[in-house]
């Protein structure tokens, strides 16, 4: 699926991307999804890492990812993605995966990987009280098929509105796909684009509208532990909050929910906010 389309991309679009094609000993192409403009999403570059990593995992599942974005690429090309394994045991493993386009390193990758065991103790945090997803406004979304409400309906576009550094929405995929691939590229795809909000929150006169215009702002990591299986089919709770902003860089931590309230993922992400110079990162 070419990232060229004039039509808002769909589910099966997103699906599409993230069956990759072998290419060799620990080598995938994979075609890339025009999302966020003319560039290649880093939610994408983490979900194809993802899938990429599981294909020659022995049964093994991912259970954390850190990614780190170097260069942006573009959407209306495929990306390659080189497998490094570096370690395969017989409960864990880890694995680099380098994303590129041509000779340019747009992103990488470290999985680990880990086969399923038996809890020994058991405990998560609780989730936040939102009144359930039928209580939460929709948002406009680059994908149809995929559903995103906001608790209480906060505004993070509008630079006139204030408040805490926190955001908390509810996300859906309309698929029945139940792969753990699938599941964590979709978890991991939805879980990226709410930390500059949050970070912007608190502060007057500055807003998601001003990104891209007099403000330069991107995703530098991303960090994502799967510590339970899910279901992207399912609303999932997303709880995000900006823990510092200052020096042009913003940090956060999220947590990620079932309806039910169980935890199953948590994520941190490391973003840019700096003014627009028209200078490459």
């Amino acid at each position: 699926m070419s990232g060229t389309t004039t039509d808002r991309p769909t589910v099966d679009d997103v699906l599409r991307v993230l069956e990759l094609e072998e290419t060799g000993e620990g080598g995938y192409v994979g075609q890339c999804l025009a999302t966020e403009g003319p560039v290649v999403a880093g939610a994408q570059m983490i979900a194809q890492a993802i899938v990429a990593a599981t294909a020659r995992a022995g049964g093994k599942r991912v259970t954390s990812v850190h990614s780190t974005f170097a260069r942006t690429g573009r959407a209306d090309q495929p990306v390659t993605l080189a497998v490094d394994r570096f370690h395969e045991g017989r409960s864990l493993a880890s694995t680099t995966v380098t994303v590129s386009q041509g000779d340019r390193k747009l992103a990488r990758c470290l999985l680990l990987l880990g086969a399923d065991e038996a809890d020994v103790i058991r405990h998560g945090s609780p989730p936040p009280a939102t009144g359930g997803p039928d209580a939460a406004p929709a948002q406009p979304s680059h994908l149809q098929g995929h559903e995103q409400r906001t608790v209480d309906g906060v505004d993070v576009f509008d630079p006139a509105l204030v408040g805490p550094p926190e955001l908390r929405y509810w996300s859906r995929w309309a698929t029945d796909r139940t792969e753990r691939e699938v599941s964590q590229g979709l978890l991991a795809w939805a879980s990226t684009n709410s930390f500059l909000g949050a970070a912007m929150r608190p502060h007057e006169g500055v807003g998601l509208s001003r990104a891209h215009r007099d403000l330069s702002t991107g995703v530098l990591s991303h960090a994502l532990f799967f510590h339970d299986d899910v279901a992207a089919g399912e609303w999932l709770l997303y709880s995000v909050r900006s823990t510092f902003t200052g020096g042009g860089r913003a940090f956060g931590v999220g947590e990620v929910f079932t309806e039910d309230g169980r935890l199953v993922a948590t994520c941190t992400q490391e973003s840019m906010i700096r003014p627009m110079t028209g200078g490459a990162l």
